[in-house]
């Protein structure tokens, strides 16, 4: 089944087909760095690196850019109440972004460009939009003329005129019309500027991401991608003026991704109730947990935060966790080093030997899912689904009384390495996870160990009311005691 995707521009979902065969180029919008990376500037980034694993996964040679708005309104207010200057800002809320993205798994991006790094490209664009009569200087500020271009809209499936109502449009009598855009802004005292043939400015917000799109991905790539809010001015902007600057097609596929959304309304920094920042997230749950809520459903769907949904998903992921300490116990490796097959094409052959029933199964749901649009949600849901085939394989084979038995357990290690190919797909369980805050110290592990010993002593004695009490207080506090050929283990439950 060749790989599909909804595209905005046509409205449907279309075959991949790539400029270069084998090869694609993606371009994500980035943040204006003008503030601490909240909850929803991590949609698109987990999103998309799940799109570049699979697409690695499947034979793609994947180049992903991700820009920094580091000059913008807003960075140039916030430096002001900050005292402080734009370039330290900037690079300061870049360093937290950075650091966010490492948290969750975000590793695949190959280019994070600057927007004050490629002053001289958006100069040349705006030169020669003027040019070609698409665009107009007007007391050092330069506009794109949206009359000029007849398939403005395209995009967002509207037409100009009611693209204008009740859109942001920046109101000045410079413009010839109401829906003129900014290229090039010329600067006010005080305000970072460049030298230009329009006098000392910066750039407007759209033409920063053409120009670094293409000077790193070529005039025509393939992937575009961006937050659904994005569509309507940003994306609409960037495409007219790419394309009338270069004369062929900007990018073959337009995805746009759903958001994240806090009390029924979207999560903004324009909107303080519903932020919620990601440092002091991270403080609370397991970047696992973070990034399988932000892959929970479809990515074009909205996705509902909240501390109960959270809290629902890291109660989930306790499966993962309780089947990879059985994996240790019964194999003495752990599945964190477990070699995942490096390709689809390997993946395939694995899947073709001898694995527990059902397995293969779930792995071709799991990738007909990602095929289909990069159905995430689809996708964990058959994770989950292979956890218990592996669960039930394991009971069944009584391959806990066969630890070590490297004959007997061989299936099961085979299935437990395409739950680990899979996974790895999705970005999540790359290393093992760090003690929380509730575990500081690592104290809840010994303490628990204390009371199975207690509890073993009293069944010796036949103090079976002492061991039952002992088990039922473990398990109203939410850990669950397994009696096994070897011994007792235990779990966290919610």
């Amino acid at each position: 089944m060749p790989i599909r995707v909804y595209n905005t521009l046509t409205q449907a979902k279309e075959p991949l087909q790539t400029v270069v065969p084998g090869k694609v180029g993606m371009y994500v919008c980035g943040p204006t760095v003008y503030s601490k990376s909240h909850i929803g500037h991590m949609v698109g980034p987990v999103i998309f690196d799940t799109i570049k694993r699979f697409l690695a996964h499947s034979g793609y040679e994947v180049t992903w850019v991700v820009n920094i708005t580091d000059v913008d309104d807003k960075l140039i207010v916030q430096a002001n109440a900050e005292g402080t200057t734009v370039k330290e800002l900037a690079g300061r809320v870049t360093e937290d972004y950075l650091a966010c993205l490492d948290a969750l798994g975000v590793t695949g991006i190959d280019h994070m460009p600057r927007a004050t790094e490629h002053i001289d490209g958006i100069i040349g664009i705006t030169r020669g939009l003027i040019d070609k009569g698409y665009a107009y200087p007007a007391g050092g500020d330069v506009y794109f003329d949206v009359s000029k271009a007849a398939e403005y809209g395209k995009l967002s499936h509207r037409n100009p005129e009611e693209l204008q109502s009740g859109s942001r449009v920046e109101p000045t009598e410079k413009k010839k019309h109401p829906g003129d855009f900014a290229l090039w802004k010329g600067s006010k005292p005080g305000e970072p500027s460049w030298e230009s043939p329009w006098g000392p400015g910066r750039p407007g917000w759209h033409i920063e991401c053409s120009a670094m799109s293409m000077e790193l991905l070529g005039e025509h790539f393939d992937i575009h991608g961006g937050g659904l809010d994005l569509v309507f001015p940003h994306h609409e902007n960037e495409v007219v003026q790419s394309e009338c600057f270069s004369g062929k097609p900007f990018a073959s596929y337009w995805l746009h991704n759903g958001l994240l959304t806090n009390k029924g309304r979207k999560i903004s920094k324009s909107d303080p109730d519903t932020v919620v920042l990601m440092a002091d997230l991270l403080g609370q749950y397991q970047p696992d947990t973070l990034r399988a809520l932000l892959l929970s459903s479809h990515y074009r769907r909205p996705i509902d935060f909240s501390p109960g949904r959270l809290d629902e998903v890291e109660r989930g992921l306790r499966a993962f966790s309780s089947l990879f300490d059985r994996f240790e116990r019964l194999s003495g490796r752990s599945f964190y080093d477990l070699d995942s097959p490096p390709s689809r094409e390997a993946g395939d052959r694995l899947a073709s030997g001898d694995l527990p029933p059902e397995v293969a199964d779930h792995r071709s749901r799991f990738l007909e899912s990602m095929d289909d649009d990069f159905n995430t949600g689809g996708a964990l849901g058959e994770l989950f689904e292979l956890v218990r085939a592996l669960n039930r394989f394991a009971d069944s084979e009584q391959l806990e009384s066969k630890k070590g038995d490297a004959n007997a357990l061989a299936p099961w290690i085979s299935g437990m390495t395409v739950l680990r190919e899979l996974s790895l797909l999705l970005g999540l369980f790359l290393r093992p996870p760090a003690a929380s805050g509730a575990d500081s110290g690592g104290l809840t592990g010994p303490l628990i160990e204390l009371f199975i010993e207690l509890r073993a002593q009293a069944r010796k004695d036949r103090n079976f009311a002492l061991a039952d009490q002992i088990r039922d207080r473990l398990a109203a506090l939410g850990v669950k005691l397994e009696d096994r050929p070897d011994g007792t283990g235990w779990k966290l439950e919610g």
